[in-house]
């Protein structure tokens, strides 16, 4: 695959992946935040099926823009491109454990509808337990690992002058905050959908749909990318 092909297919994954991120988690609002959810999740089927859809977008895309990543990253460092790859397609699996909670959530609800005297604490129960499984996947995929990511691949851009440096730099800094939510949620001192929640998280959105658009408008550094390889070729 050529550079120019590369970056393309980076910057496209990046928009594509917090598109659907955004979108997938707005489409699950009729069985997430309803508190009659039981009742009316299956009217909302549909929805909540696309929802997941999006969600699965965002995991193919969070897969691609790691592998089509590593054979540049590869060049300056090795060990983080690996590094990178793998706690990637780990962000990925703990999204996908989140979209199955969320798909067995609503089958729990269409059992609940068609059940003519339903055990309401048990189902209840059921429902608490697998909402619970896709904020804590909420919390560690999307906040916990993605600033494990980011900050790995941000670190060669920032050694290497791929893209200008203000762009890792925007990155480090996200993946700090980011990680940073993660453990004020993860204690309880912040909710996962907040205004310091939406506060941390800004800087690494920002950063990758700067980096996106870079990458889409003006690609690499020539030089720098000349220099990985040469540098590649002598090891």
């Amino acid at each position: 695959m050529t550079a120019k092909k590369s970056e393309l297919i980076i910057g496209v994954l990046f928009i594509l992946a917090a598109g659907t991120a955004i979108i997938g988690l707005n489409l699950y609002n009729p069985i997430l935040k309803d508190s009659n959810y039981l009742i009316n999740g299956p009217e909302h089927a549909n929805q909540v099926i696309l929802g997941a859809l999006m969600e699965l977008i965002l995991v193919v895309s969070a897969v691609g823009t790691s592998t089509t990543m590593f054979p540049i990253l590869r060049k300056y460092n090795e060990t983080i491109a690996l590094w990178h790859i793998c706690f990637r397609f780990l962000e990925a699996i703990i999204i996908t454990v989140g979209i199955i909670s969320v798909l067995s959530l609503l089958t729990l609800c269409k059992e609940f509808t068609t059940i003519a005297s339903p055990n309401i604490a048990s189902f209840e129960a059921s429902g608490t337990v697998l909402k619970a499984i896709h904020d804590w996947t909420f919390l560690l995929g999307p906040n916990f690992m993605l600033g494990i990511n980011t900050i790995m691949y941000s670190y060669i851009f920032y050694k290497s002058k791929l893209v200008p440096r203000f762009i890792p730099i925007l990155g480090m800094t996200g993946s700090a905050l980011i990680f940073l939510a993660a453990l004020l949620e993860m204690f309880g001192v912040i909710t996962q959908i907040s205004i310091w929640g939406a506060i941390l998280s800004l800087p690494i959105f920002a950063n990758e749909m700067i980096l996106a658009v870079w990458l889409i408008v003006k690609g690499f550094n020539e030089s720098a990318l000349t220099s990985l390889s040469e540098i590649k070729k002598s090891t």
